[in-house]
């Protein structure tokens, strides 16, 4: 690819060896300054391709913004910012991280001390903009990851006031495991005739991911039937999705008064909670995680074996949603497993699912243990 040698020392060091299938597709349209549409499966490495393209491009004497990657969640902004900043170590290229619940005061001084990659979320990246405290004069790339989530109504108005702010001839690159039309249609308004690296619906797999489903027929009967698998595996770490905040907090009140040892996580908690609990569950200190699809998209745990879906994902977004919170285990390429609680009602959305991903989830088997999760 004829990355700088120093990129290539940041990219070994980060323990990557050879380019995943995505890398290999999107690095070098990226360096070679096209706009892109770029779509694979949750786990396969795209914020290595993006982070490896934009760092290839920077230019480490010039002491300003230069690229600009933007996420629907600080966690994710967070974990990009970890990677950019491991891959480009040794570019002494610096990146800032752009999001609430962070100082502001240190961003700006960051900002001044010649920043050059701009990590934010939506909201920070805008407020920051319409403050004049982010200059962004000398943008050549912004990136949007989870771009269909970006280009969505509680995003869209921020995410455009943002882009109408950048250079005109900035490259333009976005992101995401699934692409709907409807996103790519807006994107259109955006881009430059993009290079398309789309994975079709049905490559969108889930392979390496073994899915089971439990009819447990109705709502009262999941938690006994949690509480029977919980005992049967011997679990490394598992993420269990339920469908509210308030279904979040009950389940963990539920299995904690079963001296189940669980930790908890949802979009309305402070954003100093929200780090520790991911930093436990990262570390290993904690092993069951129990979330909303605030932490579907992105999150990279490496060793979660197991995603249980508490409640299957509902709505307009439910098939997307269903890849994205079961890419959360068999990370780049690692196996895995998920299991479906299925009421009577959840039945036709488990169909519809298996249809569009031409997936099979099966009835789990009798005896669990085997699953080795």
């Amino acid at each position: 690819m004829g990355l700088k040698d120093n990129l290539l020392r940041g990219i070994y060091g980060y323990g990557f060896e050879k380019p995943s299938a995505i890398q290999q597709l999107a690095i070098m349209p990226l360096i070679q300054g096209g706009d892109i549409i770029a779509q694979a499966q949750s786990g396969t490495g795209k914020t290595g391709a993006f982070s490896i393209g934009a760092l290839q491009s920077i230019d480490p004497a010039l002491k300003q913004v230069q690229v600009i990657i933007i996420s629907p969640t600080r966690e994710l902004a967070r974990q990009t910012h970890t990677v950019v900043h491991a891959l480009g170590e040794y570019l002494h290229v610096r990146p800032v991280l752009l999001v609430g619940g962070n100082s502001i005061t240190e961003a700006k001084k960051q900002l001044r001390d010649g920043a050059q990659v701009a990590i934010c979320t939506p909201g920070r990246a805008l407020d920051m903009l319409e403050r004049k405290q982010l200059n962004v004069r000398g943008v050549r790339l912004v990136v949007l990851d989870e771009a269909d989530e970006l280009l969505e109504a509680g995003f869209e108005e921020q995410v455009h006031g943002i882009m109408s702010r950048l250079p005109e001839e900035a490259q333009v690159a976005l992101f995401s495991a699934t692409m709907p039309q409807a996103c790519v249609d807006l994107a259109e308004h955006f881009l430059r005739s993009p290079t398309h690296i789309l994975v079709k619906a049905e490559q969108v797999t889930l392979e390496g991911i073994r899915q089971f489903y439990v009819d447990v027929e109705r709502e009262e009967w999941k938690l006994d039937t949690l509480c029977d698998l919980y005992e049967q595996l011997t679990v490394s770490q598992a993420m269990i999705f339920c469908s509210s905040k308030r279904k979040v907090e009950w389940l963990k009140d539920a299995l904690d008064a079963r001296d189940h040892t669980v930790s908890a996580i949802h979009g309305e908690m402070d954003d100093a909670e929200r780090r520790r609990i991911m930093d436990e569950f990262k570390s290993g200190s904690s092993r069951i995680l129990i979330a909303t699809d605030l932490l579907a998209r992105g999150i990279d745990v490496q060793q979660v074996s197991l995603v249980i879906n508490y409640d299957l994902p509902r709505g307009q977004d439910a098939r997307e949603n269903y890849v994205h919170r079961v890419g959360r285990c068999g990370r780049f390429g690692r196996k895995g497993v998920a299991v479906n609680f299925l009421t009577r009602e959840d039945v036709g959305m488990m169909r519809e699912i298996e249809r569009h991903y031409s997936t099979q989830v099966e009835a789990m088997p009798v005896n669990i243990s085997d699953l080795q999760v």
